[in-house]
């Protein structure tokens, strides 16, 4: 049974891993959802529709959100599922490239698909959701990743500074705009069980990476998306400018 209507959120990303969970998670509790995926247009349906066969609302948007015309786009047709007072910055990529043989083209993918998509996804959520330009506040919730503080993987230098970025933009972000109504926080998950993540890595090289976590296991989608939902929810109305770990004690 879904909860009552908590308004639109945007997760990016969300056709498949964390942030089909997350969107899953948050209609179950009354959001209507937006379904953004770049490619992956059979995932992210199946996405939607898991969330309507359950009771609640969702619909697939398709938008490469390393583009600004393509966030201008998403947020668009988001516009016609009402007024907006969510955003997930789910969107994000890790890229293995050695420093010594980084190249320009590799330093601009990693920040484009992880800073460059939450910078400006969070500009127009809050141009919309801000009150001093007639919206009715709303909260931000960028996906980070414990890698910002352990420095990733040897390979992934890269993706372990572009999240670091997202650290930092989070706390400014939430400075900025508390005043506003808005809320922002940073999830910053550890390893997690993902198809994406057991492809890279692989069953054995996963069981490697796991085995200094405390709670001796990889976490699981749907645990990320339930401290979403908490985030997202009034439970955790004095909240903004967190960032928070869910690692398992990595």
């Amino acid at each position: 049974m879904v909860a009552l209507s908590r308004g639109v959120l945007v997760v990016t990303g969300a056709g498949r891993g964390i942030g089909a969970a997350v969107a899953k998670a948050a209609a179950a509790d009354g959001w209507t959802v937006a379904v953004n995926y770049a490619r992956d247009a059979a995932s992210a349906q199946a996405t939607v529709d898991s969330i309507t066969a359950a009771g609640g609302s969702a619909k697939a948007i398709q938008a490469d959100v390393r583009s600004e015309a393509g966030i201008a786009a998403l947020f668009v047709a988001a516009d016609e599922l009402g007024p907006l007072q969510g955003l997930v910055n789910n969107a994000g990529g890790s890229a293995e490239a050695r420093i010594a043989d980084l190249t320009a083209a590799d330093y601009d993918g990693q920040m484009d698909s992880n800073l460059r998509t939450t910078v400006f996804c969070s500009r127009e959520a809050v141009r919309r959701m801000a009150t001093d330009r007639g919206g009715s506040g709303g909260v931000i919730i960028n996906m980070g990743s414990r890698a910002s503080v352990l420095g990733g993987q040897p390979g992934r230098v890269m993706y372990a500074a572009a999240k670091g970025a997202v650290d930092g933009f989070t706390v400014g972000l939430a400075n900025e705009v508390g005043k506003l109504g808005i809320r922002v926080n940073c999830i910053r998950p550890g390893v997690i069980r993902t198809e994406s993540h057991e492809a890279r890595a692989g069953a054995e090289r996963l069981r490697q990476i796991t085995a200094p976590v405390a709670l001796g296991r990889p976490g699981e989608p749907e645990e990320v998306a339930q401290l979403a939902v908490f985030l997202l929810s009034p439970a955790a109305s004095y909240m903004t400018g967190a960032l928070v770990d869910l690692g398992g004690g990595r």
